[in-house]
This record gives structure tokens, sequence and C-alpha cells, in this order.
């Protein structure tokens, strides 16, 4: 059986724009052949890095005024359902990142992701509490409470640093990222396409 190439996608729960590629990942990588690799990271270290100390959303608010309706547009052309804002924007992603870094291997990891996003972006509900992960594992029939305690433990929060110096030596400044096979970074949900194209071998005429 031939090997799918495989595409790694880099997200962040407090990312609007991660909730847009999150929800139409998965179709879309499976009509081009290619496998996904889910990446959960925290982006608030990287975003440290460049000396920022919230979202460049809200560092720039006629920047986050458009990106609102930019997202909005994008729910509609998607089918998803309107977005609703968060508050306070963004929400604290420690809690839920930490569960998606522990099941980072288990087969409840997409289906979990989704449902944050969901719940977040769609229903506008607070992820930022254990208790509200808690809930959402629950939802997916598996047992939050001890998820959230796993998830807490010294070994998965080491595991999340590493994700995290991993995501920054690899050049990823933003979510959501693409990163190919060959290490061709793409970011943005606007290039989620061109990144799995790539990722199969589609690639525009001089570029190797």
């Amino acid at each position: 059986m031939t090997r799918r190439p495989t595409l790694e996608f880099w997200y962040e729960f407090a990312s609007t724009y991660s909730y847009l590629a999150a929800m139409r990942v998965e179709a879309l990588a499976e009509a081009g052949g290619v496998e996904i690799r889910w990446r959960p990271f925290l982006l608030g270290p990287i975003f440290a890095t460049q000396g920022w100390n919230n979202s460049p959303f809200n560092l720039y608010p006629v920047k986050g005024r458009n990106m609102w309706r930019d997202v909005d547009r994008e729910a509609a052309r998607f089918g998803l359902p309107p977005v609703t804002r968060p508050n306070p924007f963004p929400q604290n992603s420690l809690s839920a990142t930490r569960a998606a870094t522990y099941g980072a291997d288990q087969d409840w990891l997409i289906p979990f992701t989704k449902a944050v996003f969901t719940a977040a972006y769609a229903r506008g509900e607070s992820v930022a509490e254990p208790t509200a992960v808690a809930r959402i594992l629950d939802g997916l029939g598996l047992d939050g409470t001890a998820i959230n305690r796993a998830a807490s433990s010294e070994a998965n929060k080491g595991r999340l640093k590493v994700a995290g110096e991993e995501a920054r030596s690899r050049g990823i400044y933003g979510a959501p990222s693409f990163l190919a096979e060959d290490g061709e970074l793409f970011w943005g949900n606007d290039r989620l396409e061109q990144a799995l194209a790539w990722a199969a071998g589609d690639r525009p005429a001089g570029l190797r």
C-alpha cells in the first residue's frame, strides 16, 4: 500500500483562523490523499518573543475589527454556524491544550479538538476552565476529570513545552500553520489548500 504524504497542522485553541481550518481540514485532506498530523500548541510564548503580551487583533483594533468580519464571512462561506465572539478574547487555552497534548496519539484528539472549537466559536462558551474542558471530554464519552488530571502531570506539561519549542525552532510564528514533510511552511487558514497541494506534490512551476 502506498504511503500517503503527511502534513502537520499546528493549531491554537485561542485562534479564530485555527477554528476555521480545524473544521474543514479533514475532508480536504481526505480528498487530496494527504494524512494530517494534528499538532496543538500554545502561541502565547511565541508572541512573547516578538514583544506581544496580547493577541495582535487586540493590540491593533482596526486589524481586530476586520478579522472578526473576515471570520464571519469565511464561516458563512464554509457553511459553519455564525461565529460568537468569546468574552474575553482570546480565551486562556492552557487547559484545553494540555488535554489535547495528552491525547495526541489517541483517537479522541480530533473530535475533542473540534468540540473545543465549536464550544468557543459556534456557541461562545468559555473553554478556559478545567471544568469546561472536562465537560467537553465527558460529552465525548470520556472521563474528563481523569484526563484533566493526567494532562496536568509534570510529564505532560513537559510534552507541551517541547511542542512549543519545536514550533518555534521550525519557524512557526502564528496559527494555524501547516508544515509539509520537506519543511515547507504555510501560515493561515487561507493557505490550507495550497499546503495540501504542496504536500501531495502539486507545486507551482519553478518551485521545488
